[in-house]
């Protein structure tokens, strides 16, 4: 993570503040440091990409796909680098930052590179040949221009490249905001691209909200913003007054339902890794679970016995920052205050910013840790009775990205699953599918609106274009004028062959309609 700085001694340029790292695990500085984009440089900046992305939607599609291809070659032959700096600047394990963010990286380019060609295919229109001979109509998906991005810090590496590989691949610029909390994995992503792509193509700047407001009323042609419900509802506000369309993914609350028939190894094993990955920093992360009544104390003791076995560095790593380490302990304590029980964790180790892995039960309905985004590795334990009061408490938040239900009947846990008011639904899985190319990341109401990945994703980047080709050479049309009886008698006739019902004999009356009108239109 980072702290922002505007002492003097740390500052080096004016107009600008200092980013300054800070080890998560410790708490201390790192010594690295950064000064952050002037936020009056933005204008400047979004019309140089405009500049830039025109000219490299010129090229055909192979060539752009030649540049993207070479883009992810030389990201991943720095798969090492990414993975120490995402250790190292977010306290992420190992484990995670390599399956997390490289692997699915990989298979994020694959996708896109197979794809894009079906994607941005011309779709022929059928036309009627009586009333439109000799007339070709297709649409097209063009190059919205600038895009916007700006990012959080949880998956700083893999969740940008979700929109920055397709957005290249249409013909697009963007101008890509990081987090101040991931500013390193923000730079050295700004490294190899500068290294890649053609000059101003990605142009990379630093800072915190000021420089993403910066950003926005530069008129970027599209905004895409993932982050907290309060900052994404000021960017929405921001982008509606410029009339910028904008796609936001916000935060969430996401409920796992355990029926009965279970099979307990997976889904214990499932719902701790959901709920403890990333230390709970994931808007994915399963932060309520219902477990049905006759397994309830056995579920809550294995997932209590599993969660006390994570080791806190190898398995979960710290949280981002102090702000962050407060949040969730605050509601840990108000829900223990109002009488949940702690079964595990519970209270920050005192090293850096790490919080062990907590299970709560009894945890009153009203509580902030069950109505409010934790984001943290903390997992309250829920009994239910029925499916119908499972699936009711699942839908009470106003959020709605993901949901999980485990069972062995198939057909019924997909059936709940169903029921479930949220973007993207698991049965007996979680969380894995955003990093998907070919997948539609997507959430409801408060969860925000917008698609990253598959090709509604694509479409939100780039703009439909109808083409219309007329290759008859005839002098006018049918339709033009001057309006006549004949004209009318034609259309009439026309109406008549093609009304869906008509009998034959009503059909067979509209064909010398047609073709009295058609003979006579220019006498």
């Amino acid at each position: 993570m980072s702290r922002m700085s505007t002492d003097p001694a740390e500052t080096a340029t004016a107009g600008t503040c200092r980013i300054v790292g800070v080890n998560p695990a410790t708490g201390e500085d790192t010594g690295w440091s950064a000064d952050t984009t002037r936020p009056e440089a933005l204008s400047g900046i979004v019309a140089a990409a405009r500049v830039a992305g025109t000219e490299f939607a010129k090229r055909d599609l192979d060539a752009r796909k030649a540049v993207v291809r070479a883009l992810g070659a030389a990201l991943l032959a720095r798969a090492d680098a990414i993975g120490a700096v995402l250790h190292e600047e977010l306290g992420k394990p190992l484990g995670e930052a390599w399956t997390s963010e490289i692997v699915t990286t990989g298979e994020l380019f694959d996708h896109w590179l197979g794809a894009i060609d079906d994607l941005l295919a011309p779709i022929d229109v059928a036309l009627n040949p009586l009333n439109y001979p000799g007339k070709q109509v297709w649409l097209e998906l063009d190059a919205i221009g600038v895009v916007a991005l700006i990012m959080p810090w949880n998956y700083p590496f893999n969740l940008p490249l979700r929109t920055i590989v397709p957005a290249l691949l249409a013909g697009n610029a963007v101008v890509f905001k990081p987090s101040e909390h991931a500013p390193r994995t923000g730079a050295l992503l700004a490294e190899v691209m500068n290294a890649v792509l053609p000059a101003g193509l990605v142009t990379t700047v630093q800072g915190d909200g000021r420089v993403g407001e910066a950003l926005i009323a530069a008129h970027p042609d599209k905004v895409v913003f993932t982050g907290s419900l309060s900052a994404g509802r000021k960017v929405a506000v921001q982008a509606a007054q410029l009339l910028i369309p904008c796609s936001l993914e916000l935060g969430s609350k996401d409920a796992a339902i355990i029926l009965p028939d279970a099979n307990l190894d997976r889904a214990v094993a499932g719902v701790v890794w959901g709920a403890f990955h990333n230390a709970g920093q994931d808007c994915a992360s399963i932060e309520r679970c219902y477990v049905h009544r006759s397994i309830y104390d056995t579920f809550v003791e294995r997932v209590t016995t599993a969660a006390r076995a994570l080791r806190l560095g190898d398995d979960v790593g710290p949280l981002v920052n102090e702000a962050g380490l407060q949040k969730v302990h605050g509601q840990v304590q108000a829900a223990r205050a109002a009488g949940a029980t702690i079964h595990c964790g519970g209270a920050p180790t005192g090293a850096g910013y790490y919080y062990p892995p907590t299970v709560l039960t009894a945890v009153p309905a009203d509580a902030a840790v069950l109505v409010e985004e934790t984001f943290g590795p903390v997992l309250p334990i829920l009994p239910y009775d029925t499916v119908e009061e499972a699936v009711a408490a699942a839908n009470n938040t106003p959020f709605g990205l993901c949901g999980s239900v485990w069972g062995k009947d198939l057909a019924r846990a997909e059936a709940v699953a169903r029921q479930l008011r949220c973007g993207v639904i698991f049965v007996n899985n979680c969380c894995f599918t955003g990093p998907m190319g070919g997948a539609a990341w997507t959430g409801r109401g408060d969860s925000g609106y917008g698609v990253t990945g598959s090709r509604f994703g694509l479409e939100g980047l780039t703009v439909v274009r109808t083409v219309c080709v007329d290759r008859t050479g005839q002098k006018r049309e049918m339709w033009w004028y001057p309006y006549n009886d004949s004209l009318v008698s034609m259309a009439r006739g026309l109406v008549e062959l093609g009304r869906d019902g008509a009998s034959i004999a009503e059909r067979v009356r509209g064909i010398p309609l047609a073709l009295t009108g058609l003979l006579n239109r220019w006498k």
